[in-house]
């Protein structure tokens, strides 16, 4: 089957065809998390959508390197270049060495991908190891004159940068508006100009981590980082850079205008940016207070939430809406998307105990393949391509109901199409342990035997039977509309 495959590039702010720079090969990076605390659900966001797109371009044939970086240094506090060092700062709150924060939540952090499914980046790049990739491309830029040095510290000039290069051309922000927004430059300010920015930062006496460099004894600021180790493992130009759209304003405008002083070219083809998260209709935010991370959703262990939900259900809320659009979480929102996951690995239990007829009255599974790879041509729609998988469910239902016949060619058929877009692409897998509709049959005996123990004020009975379902894995939460169960 031919494949038109489009994607949203916000570059140019429109839909383009998907033309790879090197026939049959993709080079992908995507921004990684700065490992100083718990991965927070929008990067997980930002990780499950780029895992579809990873599984849906190897799945059309292509050879992708995906690489994705972990921040382990240099990304100080305020996303500028003033301020404590967020893995320092939480290490003297430790009492731990810096490099112990960052093993203990690049763990964490793996941990909570594979929970969610995702497959590993091809490779994991770090900032500690790739000092020397970043003192080298500072040096580049400071020989082509787009940098300058100051008392031990380097700075990106981005007035001179202005001067021949659209600087706001991702984000397509007004200049002046940038330029007046900017802080006016003080008494004590290194910098020549407000929008310049740190390549490298000389260390302060307390400062922990620093390495030796031309320039002093410092460390790399937090945009260099990517621009080299990009340059590194992907070339000088490549074809998608992804991450956050809170990225794009300051990280990835600098990223371009340093790849670009440097190696004279903008480093990707394709930018692409996933949408940011909500609670209850709120931007999702700590200082709101209405954030939470991917273990407390599973768990249900947060005030915001009713119940846990399993890895796969949340996965499988995240996927249906698309990637561009802003993802509000709620209770009724999760309960629903939790209910869809378990019908649709319902019906796929289902479609493997179907028999295969003599005569075939189904018809339409090429349609139906049709219609999914468009969604997920179309900008990798997630949300119309399970729109898809619901109309295969109806159909699975009728099959196994008895109302519609299907032969053994078509049954294959039907198998390999749900195998290929329900896991492979979607990267769903199938934990309700067996049929969703015996489990429900056997969970609700469970909790109806442990309300009668209640009832008789056996409590030792009802706490026994929550505690020996912990221990295998499965939560109850006690609510006004009942007690609801989940795995965890």
């Amino acid at each position: 089957m031919e494949h038109n495959l489009v994607l949203y590039n916000t570059l140019t702010r429109k839909k383009e065809k998907f033309d790879p720079i090197y026939p049959g090969r993709v080079g992908m990076y995507v921004c990684g998390p700065t490992v100083y605390s718990d991965v927070h659900l929008g990067n997980c966001r930002t990780f499950v959508s780029f895992d579809l797109i990873f599984r849906y371009l190897l799945h059309l044939g292509y050879k992708v390197r995906y690489v994705r970086n972990i921040t382990d240094a240099g990304h100080l506090e305020g996303d500028n270049d003033e301020g404590d060092d967020k893995f320092s700062k939480k290490a003297k709150l430790e009492q731990l060495e810096p490099m112990e924060i960052v093993q203990k939540y690049t763990i964490g952090f793996h941990d909570v991908l594979r929970m969610f499914n995702t497959i590993p980046p091809s490779i994991e790049p770090t900032a500690t190891g790739h000092i020397s990739e970043q003192i080298e491309m500072i040096q580049q830029i400071i020989d082509n004159g787009y940098a300058y040095e100051v008392n031990g510290s380097v700075y990106f000039d981005v007035e001179k940068y202005i001067e021949a290069h659209n600087y706001t051309i991702l984000t397509n922000r007004n200049l002046d508006d940038l330029l007046n927004n900017t802080r006016e430059l003080g008494g004590q300010d290194e910098k020549r100009g407000r929008l310049d920015f740190a390549l490298w930062i000389k260390a302060k006496p307390e400062h922990i981590m620093r390495w030796p460099s031309p320039w002093s004894v410092g460390f790399p600021g937090w945009h260099i980082e990517c621009s080299a180790m990009s340059r590194k493992y992907l070339g000088d130009q490549f074809d998608i850079h992804g991450g956050g759209m809170d990225l794009a304003a300051t990280h990835h405008t600098n990223e371009i205008a340093q790849s670009e002083a440097c190696n004279h070219t903008t480093p990707a083809k394709y930018w692409m940016h996933t949408n940011m998260l909500t609670v209850n209709g709120a931007r999702m935010s700590k200082s709101a207070g209405n954030g939470f991370l991917p273990l407390e959703l599973f768990s249900g262990d947060h005030s915001l939430l009713t119940r846990g939900y399993s890895p796969m259900s949340v996965r499988f809320f995240m996927l249906q809406a698309h990637y561009r659009s802003t993802l509000d979480f709620s209770n009724e929102a999760l309960d629903a998307a939790d209910k869809g996951y378990k019908r649709l690995m319902t019906a796929v239990s289902l479609l493997d105990k179907v028999e295969p007829s003599k005569k075939s009255d189904f018809g339409g599974i090429e349609q139906l393949r049709k219609r999914s790879y468009a969604a997920m041509d179309d900008d990798f729609n997630s949300p119309v391509l399970i729109a898809e998988l619901f109309e295969a469910v109806r159909l699975i239902n009728s099959i196994y109901d008895g109302k519609t016949s299907i032969s053994s060619d078509d049954l294959i058929a039907f198998r390999s199409f749900m195998h290929e877009f329900v896991f492979d692409i979607l990267g769903l897998k199938n934990d309700l342990g067996g049929s969703s509709d015996d489990t429900d049959s056997l969970m609700q005996l469970i909790i109806d035997l442990r309300n009668e123990a209640k009832k008789n004020k056996d409590f030792v009975t009802s706490d026994s039977i929550r505690e020996q379902l912990t221990a295998i894995g499965i939560q109850l939460k006690d609510s006004k509309d009942g007690t609801l169960w989940n795995k965890i």
